[in-house]
């Protein structure tokens, strides 16, 4: 992992502290306007649908390259959409990150993972140290793995202080939804403010950036986001995540269908469904979506948390899935109703379910060829070859 530290136009660490006193109350989750926050409200007037003369222009183009029409398939369907989302037939991909956003979650005192909270904090300094699976995955597609603390309940400071990792905590680690709202709708909305901010500034460094997270028990909330927006039930959006027995994968449903029915969280209030259910790196995920969207860039997804982050950032706008391209189905089996929500085809199906943003590093190269397709391969004219068309309206001897 590169350890190169946090560009200057991050602010200094957000002083952490701890949750608010006792349970947060479903009355602060209320609010006279739905977005309230003018970063929010600007980033979402920002993104722009992506444009269909460019993806004209690079059919056109991939339609008469020296090869069988359409012969690389979906590479050549992706080449489109990069032309559609960059505005360009050279779309930029050379520079590449993938961004882990970690934090707790109060949850887990359900018994809702096997693995205790501290693996959070102890995953964090793996990433730095470069021991991690994403670590390896990243250096053989050439990516960057830049780590965020969005709220991990553990002493990071060292990292913080020499600018290891990005330290932007809105507290330390949520509420446990099964009892009261994870955060205030104020959390809520710093978490998404947290992530459009290093969503845009990072997109002046990278050209692509892939999604990836930490949180031990964050397959927890993440399902129960995908409940909400898939209007699916727990059964259906619930795996086992980290490896839990079939004792713990009904216990870990159970959860989940008490959260839901404690808050009935609406749909058509991402922010409320955030606060409610929700995880800090997932609303920073989502923020971080937009944030890219915003300035007219790709987002690779990696699998069932981060495509979680992608439903509340398509609630909050539509149009930011244009931006998304997914880049494997995970094992989850919610993930693939979430897919299927956000209109994508995943690039991958591997049976991956490490999360880390594995899956978005593995992925990267594939978006890389993708473009190669479109800038590198000549068509029939400028190559002199006779295309297919041509050649059969020669006439005969």
């Amino acid at each position: 992992m590169s350890s190169q530290s946090s560009p200057s136009f991050f602010p200094s660490a957000i002083p952490s502290g701890a949750p608010p006193e006792g349970p947060i109350s479903s009355a602060s989750l209320q609010a006279p306007s739905l977005i309230p926050s003018s970063i929010i409200r600007e980033t979402l007037a920002a993104i722009r649908p992506t444009d269909a003369g460019w993806r004209q222009k690079a059919h056109d183009r991939l339609s008469r390259l020296t090869m069988p029409t359409w012969a690389m398939g979906r590479l050549m369907d992706l080449a489109m959409d990069l032309a559609g989302m960059t505005r360009s037939l050279s779309p930029a991909v050379d520079r590449t990150a993938v961004v882990v956003m970690a934090a707790d979650h109060g949850v887990t005192a359900e018994g809702v993972s096997p693995y205790p909270s501290e693996v959070t904090t102890q995953m964090v300094r793996t990433f730095v140290a470069g021991g991690a699976g994403i670590n390896a995955v990243a250096q053989v597609s050439g990516a960057e793995v830049r780590v965020v603390d969005m709220g991990v309940r553990g002493d990071l400071s060292d990292l913080a202080a020499t600018g290891r990792i990005i330290s932007m905590p809105v507290a330390r680690g949520t509420q446990n939804s099964a009892r009261g709202p994870a955060m205030t709708r104020e959390q809520a909305i710093q978490s998404l403010e947290t992530g459009i901010t290093i969503g845009r500034d990072l997109s002046s460094i990278y050209d692509l950036i892939g999604l990836g997270e930490m949180g031990i028990g964050n397959t927890t909330p993440s399902a129960a986001i995908v409940s909400v927006f898939c209007a699916a039930p727990p059964e259906r959006t619930t795996g086992r995540g980290t490896g839990l027995d079939d004792v713990g994968l009904t216990r870990k449903i159970e959860t989940i269908r008490t959260a839901l029915a404690l808050h009935r969280p609406d749909p058509a209030d991402p922010i409320g469904v955030l606060a409610a259910i929700g995880g800090f790196e997932i609303g920073g995920l989502a923020g971080l979506i937009l944030g890219v969207a915003a300035t007219g860039k790709p987002v690779l997804v990696d699998g069932f948390i981060t495509t979680a982050a992608a439903l509340l950032a398509h609630a909050l706008c539509p149009t930011s899935r244009e931006y998304l391209i997914a880049a494997h189905r995970s094992a989850e089996p919610g993930h693939l109703l979430a897919l299927e929500r956000l209109g994508l085809r995943p690039l991958l199906d591997l049976g991956l379910r490490l999360g880390e943003g594995t899956g978005a590093a593995i992925a990267i190269p594939l978006v890389q060829t993708a473009q190669a397709l479109l800038t590198r391969v000549a068509t029939f004219e400028e190559a002199g070859v006779s295309s297919a068309a041509s050649s059969y309206d020669q006439p005969t001897a």
